[in-house]
């Protein structure tokens, strides 16, 4: 019994290993100075739009009639759904359980040029839409490589459906959520828990997405367009509870991050590139801005403007690094849990409600997990479809969707270590196509972000003239 013990742990030591090698230096520099690269080529013009930003997410410009196939609403909540989940509650606990309260300012920083990384990498997925074997519009990196690259460089699109169709399989949800039933339901009410009951809860997770994801995007964009601003509001709710219940603690526990990000202290061998590294990596994790898996739902907006879903696009790394992220380390630090070195991942969130709401805190944050892992779920196979429709063609993606299926209960009963050095591995070989084509193509952003200003700009004197004139 003791042999397979072995292996099992010399093979996530290999993937572990793998994983930290592909995220060095070359992906560092890629992520973080591709989007300073963006944020100066474009000289900040599409931040100024905010305001506008919102009101296409509003609706006022969606036009049921244009190609596409969910609007801008649904667009930013499928991707919403697929990056405001695990990665804001585990992703940040395991950042902080790893690097200290300094990873969260690299965090920071990695959503900061996101924003302005997603709205290229986004508005590119409209501009240079393209179809699948079917004949329906398709937008993604791998669509915007071939199509606006040129056929030649389809070898990268091909790479980075491949890594695409493993980076969202949904192991990871899977297992934190699992380990958050048994932790948090099983073992307090004192039932067997091991390898079977994992399996058990995989098992019906599968089940759960299997009724919602054969719906197609349609019926997957209708179900997190509810889901998501309930789960966002019941989580910040909750944590807004824990962190204003210790009005005292807020700034010192700012002024933590900040003093931390610098030093990186005992972590990490005291090593801040090691601490940036683990910053980066984990805002990837979270906000998935360079990765490539955001493009592909907004690729799906019904609209003729690239710049729009571009525009709504950027949002979404305020929402879930910024604003969730934030709060979830504030919570872990003010409570104090976040030093405690007796848990990772999910529990170590779970201590931290449970501390800041006795009682109440642990179901509650289950409750939230489990509608943040649902929603992550139901995202994904979209994603991973689009990927695998794009090599071997649409009328076999349900192959994709089974195999999806049939990865929750891997995930459910994997250990942590390996499910999410897996994850980290394919997230980062998807990054060097995406960043990479997208900084090729930035010219054709930055003329169309132009045009389309002025265009706006141009409107909105008319219509004041108009106003004034009558």
């Amino acid at each position: 019994m003791q042999e397979p013990e072995t292996n099992l742990s010399t093979v996530e030591r290999l993937i572990t290993a793998f994983s930290d090698l592909v995220w060095g230096t070359p992906l560092l520099v890629l992520l973080l100075g591709g989007g300073i690269f963006f944020l100066f080529y474009s000289r900040l013009l599409h931040i100024r739009y905010l305001r506008h930003a919102i009101r296409i997410l509003t609706g006022r410009y969606d036009n049921p009639l244009e190609e596409g196939q969910i609007n801008h609403y649904q667009a930013l909540s499928t991707a919403l759904a697929a990056t405001v989940g695990m990665g804001n509650i585990s992703g940040v606990a395991i950042a902080i359980a790893v690097g200290g309260p300094g990873a969260i300012f690299w965090m920071w920083v990695s959503a900061i040029l996101g924003v302005t990384t997603k709205y290229f990498t986004c508005t590119l997925a409209v501009m240079f839409r393209g179809r699948d074997s079917r004949g329906e519009i398709q937008g993604g990196p791998m669509y915007f490589i071939v199509e606006g690259l040129g056929r030649k460089w389809r070898p990268l699109a091909v790479f980075f459906s491949l890594m695409g169709m493993i980076g969202v399989l949904p192991m990871f949800q899977a297992n934190q959520l699992t380990q958050a039933i048994r932790d948090v339901v099983l073992v307090p009410a004192g039932l067997q828990t091991g390898f079977a009951s994992n399996l058990v809860s995989g098992l019906v997770f599968s089940s759960l997405v299997a009724l919602v994801i054969f719906g197609g995007i349609k019926r997957i964009g209708k179900v997190t367009g509810r889901m998501v601003p309930f789960m966002v509001i019941l989580y910040v709710l909750s944590v807004l509870y824990i962190i204003f219940s210790n009005p005292d603690k807020i700034l010192p526990g700012l002024a933590l991050i900040f003093r931390d990000a610098f030093t990186a202290g005992s972590v990490l061998g005291g090593s801040l590139g090691a601490l940036v590294i683990t910053g980066v990596r984990r805002g990837a994790f979270s906000n998935e801005a360079g990765i490539g898996t955001a493009p592909m739902a907004h690729g799906a907006a019904k609209t003729s403007e690239p710049v729009r879903e571009g525009l709504v696009a950027m949002l979404g790394p305020v929402v879930d690094t910024i604003i969730v992220c934030t709060m979830t380390a504030l919570a872990l630090i003010i409570t104090g849990v976040w030093n405690s070195g007796e848990s990772d991942g999910i529990t170590l969130t779970a201590d931290a409600f449970q501390a800041g709401i006795p009682g109440a805190g642990a179901y509650l944050l289950t409750l939230c997990v489990t509608i943040f892992a649902i929603s992550t779920m139901l995202a994904f196979p979209y994603y991973g479809t689009k990927c695998f429709s794009f090599i071997f063609g649409a009328r076999y993606s349900a192959l994709y969707k089974w195999f999806y299926i049939l990865s929750i209960p891997l995930g459910a009963t994997a250990t942590l270590g390996a499910v999410i050095s897996i994850i980290d591995s394919a997230y980062a070989l998807m990054a060097f196509p995406t960043m990479i084509s997208a900084l090729l193509l930035s010219p054709h952003v930055v003329r169309a972000s132009r045009d389309y200003f002025r265009r706006l700009d141009q409107s909105r004197r008319t219509d004041r003239g108009k106003s004034a004139g009558s």
